[in-house]
């Protein structure tokens, strides 16, 4: 598959940037003791694959995902093999005491690099799993870059998200408190992040789901709508790991190529992806019929295809990486942005939130998706919330 091709783009974004600092990366990080939180995930494995590439005295790395780690394995003994360091996985929770046992006995390390997300805007339709996606995204950060700096860390870097600028959904709400409270504690170590594009064919990804649907012989559906910019595994690899290695404290690294990275329609790259594979995509008008035509469609070489304009909860038409009042620096990096940022907080609000969302956690009876939203608004009035009352999970 030409992912490339397929993202109407030419060429890999980053080759530059990296080639041309190889001998810094490569010493910086073969001196280095890394721990990667959230290793199994598909960033987390493209970031663990730079660093292993460049041989770390230490490279652990942790997953609540056993089936992932042991791919992540596989993987990298089939194409790059054996280093010199010491290299381990662990399914371990970041929440649990098994967790904090392993570091206790590993510490100090150089570097610590929390890729551990929920990143689906689906995820926050309800608010058991709206709770959870703040005690992932938010609170488990705290406690991560807190380790970090008990144990006299060099770095800790941390993965947002480009839903975190001008956020529209509760998903980049989080990453953008994620971020507030980085600001707080990044007296204490310094700290840098990175905010994304989408990742081609990501786990759990509508692109990923494209390859599913092929495999199973069912239709695809995508909006016609919405625009996002694409970087491929790799590349969100080497973005991170340029992140945690040169960024300085409050730094957020981000995808620019001007000509290179443009907004695509996800209709658009359904057609590419179709046509790559040797189908022709035929748009149906409703999902019913896209689902009732497959067995006449695909022996001919055709596949169904359901367009439609986005009514779900969340969506943003288009993609950004930062906002009107983020200071930007276009100069060091031939294909990467950076925001500079302040440490700039207000403590009292940070504080209201984690006691706000302590007192829905530990409270018994129903939580409240609404009064989850206030406790957002309170340290977010910016965040831009409509509730639709219309999730991911009510389309094809």
């Amino acid at each position: 598959m030409n992912i490339l091709q397929i993202l109407n783009r030419t060429r890999p974004l980053f080759d530059q940037d990296v080639s041309s600092r190889e001998s810094e990366l490569r010493d910086k990080i073969s001196a280095a003791r890394i721990l990667v939180i959230g290793g199994a995930g598909t960033i987390g494995q493209a970031v663990t694959r730079e660093f292993f590439k460049r041989d770390p005295r230490a490279l652990h790395v942790v997953d609540i995902s056993e089936n992932n780690m042991v791919e992540l394995v596989r993987d990298i003994r089939s194409t790059l093999g054996y280093g010199s360091g010491d290299f381990q996985t662990l399914p371990l929770d970041v929440n649990s005491r098994y967790f904090e046992a392993f570091v206790e006995s590993q510490a100090p390390y150089d570097m610590v690099c929390n890729l551990s997300a929920l990143k689906h805007v689906r995820s926050e339709k309800d608010p058991y799993t709206l709770m959870r996606m703040l005690e992932v995204n938010v609170f488990n950060t705290v406690k991560t870059v807190r380790m970090a700096a008990e144990m006299g860390a060099r770095k800790y870097f941390a993965v947002s998200t480009d839903k975190a600028a001008n956020p529209v959904n509760l998903m980049g709400g989080s990453k953008r408190i994620m971020e507030k409270f980085l600001h707080r504690e990044s007296g204490a170590v310094p700290v840098s992040m990175a905010r994304f594009a989408n990742v081609a064919f990501s786990d759990g990804s509508l692109l990923h789901g494209f390859t599913q649907r092929l495999m199973k012989r069912q239709p695809i559906s995508a909006p016609d709508d919405v625009k996002r910019y694409f970087v491929t595994q790799a590349e969100s690899g080497e973005l991170c790991m340029m992140s945690a290695v040169f960024g300085e404290n409050l730094d957020i690294f981000f995808p620019h190529q001007e000509g290179e990275l443009e907004l695509t329609k996800f209709s658009d790259i359904a057609v590419r992806f179709l046509a790559n594979q040797g189908y022709e995509a035929v748009p149906c008008v409703t999902e019913d019929e896209a689902r009732a035509r497959t067995e006449e469609l695909i022996p001919q070489g055709k596949w169904p295809v359901y367009f439609f304009t986005s009514d779900t909860t969340g969506e943003k038409a288009y993609e950004e990486f930062f906002m009107g009042n983020e200071t930007l620096d276009f100069d060091r990096f031939e294909s990467l942005g950076v925001i500079k940022n302040q440490p700039d907080f207000d403590p009292k609000a940070l504080e209201a939130f984690e006691a706000g969302i302590a007192a829905i956690r530990n409270r018994e009876g129903p939580w409240d998706k609404k009064e989850i939203v206030e406790q957002y608004l309170s340290v977010l009035p910016e965040l831009s919330h409509e509730e639709k009352g219309k999730y991911l999970d009510s389309r094809m």
